[in-house]
């Protein structure tokens, strides 16, 4: 007897399209997408993995796929891979996301981008690729990824992934590399927040915003809006103590022209940290939409630092993506939303209180399970 899921895989990847010509077909694409997913979630980490993986469930994956020609060879899931459409490919991934959790008013959208080092062939010239992502801070979901062209960097990619999300109520981090005209623009547009790093190469407005701070230190900040706010910590031989300045009310003067979309505030970072007896100071500034909170920006900032915790700590050390060695065409970005995935419905799971290494062992050993974080239960 069939399963009869309530949404299957099949529900958010019907609209791909097969690159395949018909006499290559002895397998359906959503089967071949199917099993990739399902491997990937229990660890899969190749082609040949997915393989292995695809022929030990035979009998569970024969429940709701057709399987016409059995289990496909890991040539077969190289191939269709390679010519996937990434982009289309991304966009079920992104609708997916959608359809397991709104993202919730506040929540802060973390983008920023990273290498895929095992992509890196110096025999073949072939260097390795940057994806960029958002990241949702509070729920832990990975809303979305892009692939940096070869000839450009996170400028031209980030605009294309704010672009296919739903960012309305949210707050958008974005490190230096984002301080865009534009990208502020799309930010705004999709009725959210922004709070990002300056660059010191920003024309004046970087001048400008230090010497802003630094004279309001001097006099206390005498006529500005000001919020601040506090943290300390402690641990391992490390001390560190950050404040956090927020003026607010300062777009007219930074930016009397209007050229920054919302301007409403600048922030400002002072990081104090003493290890094995040396001190060292820190300071970094940001412009931002939001109003006088010194303390909720300073959950935006540490929030966005959050993703190089969270979401690459989690793809280089559980799922082993600077090992991986997939490097044909359009593979690494399909694989890398494959892994994507498998940080999205394994860290939704609430229910088991273990990290993503030991849900991806369950998983494997536990056909229920895995019907569970697919949400096919």
């Amino acid at each position: 007897m069939k399963l009869k899921p309530k949404i299957t895989i099949a529900d958010h990847f019907a609209q791909m399209e097969d690159p395949r010509i018909d006499r290559t077909k002895r397998h359906k694409l959503i089967d071949i997408i199917t099993i990739a997913v399902c491997a990937v979630i229990c660890g899969a980490d190749s082609w040949v993995a997915i393989e292995i993986y695809g022929c030990a469930k035979y009998e569970w994956l024969k429940t709701f796929l057709e399987l016409p020609n059995g289990i496909p060879s890991h040539d077969t899931f190289a191939r269709v891979f390679a010519q996937i459409n990434p982009e289309q490919f991304q966009s079920c991934f992104v609708n997916w996301m959608k359809s397991i959790q709104k993202v919730t008013a506040g929540e802060v959208v973390a983008i920023d981008g990273k290498t895929l080092c095992g992509y890196y062939d110096k025999s073949n010239d072939q260097r390795a690729i940057q994806m960029v992502s958002a990241w949702a801070s509070t729920n832990k979901l990975v809303l979305g990824q892009v692939k940096v062209d070869e000839n450009s960097n996170e400028i031209t990619a980030i605009p294309e992934l704010l672009k296919v999300l739903e960012l309305s109520g949210c707050i958008v981090t974005i490190d230096a590399i984002g301080c865009q005209k534009e990208i502020v623009k799309l930010i705004t547009q999709q009725n959210a927040d922004y709070v990002i790093t300056l660059k010191k190469n920003q024309g004046n407005l970087y001048d400008e915003v230090e010497k802003l701070f630094k004279s309001g230190i001097s006099n206390s900040f005498q006529g500005i809006e000001t919020s601040t706010y506090k943290t300390e910590e402690m641990g391992h031989g490390r001390h560190e103590i950050r404040h956090y300045v927020m003026l607010t009310e300062i777009g007219s003067r930074l930016d009397p022209e209007s050229v920054w979309s919302n301007f409403n505030s600048v922030g400002m970072v002072e990081s104090v940290r003493s290890l094995d007896g040396k001190t060292t100071v820190e300071t970094r500034y940001f412009i931002s939409s939001l109003e006088e909170n010194a303390e909720k920006f300073a959950n935006c900032v540490r929030s966005h630092w959050g993703i190089e915790n969270s979401l690459h700590w989690i793809l280089d050390v559980a799922l082993r993506e600077d090992d991986c060695r997939i490097r044909k065409d359009n593979a690494p970005q399909n694989f890398a939303v494959l892994r994507q995935i498998a940080v999205n419905v394994l860290g939704e799971d609430k229910r088991v209180k273990l990290g993503i290494k030991n849900k991806q062992f369950l998983a494997v050993m536990d056909n229920k399970y895995l019907e569970r974080v697919l949400g096919i239960d």
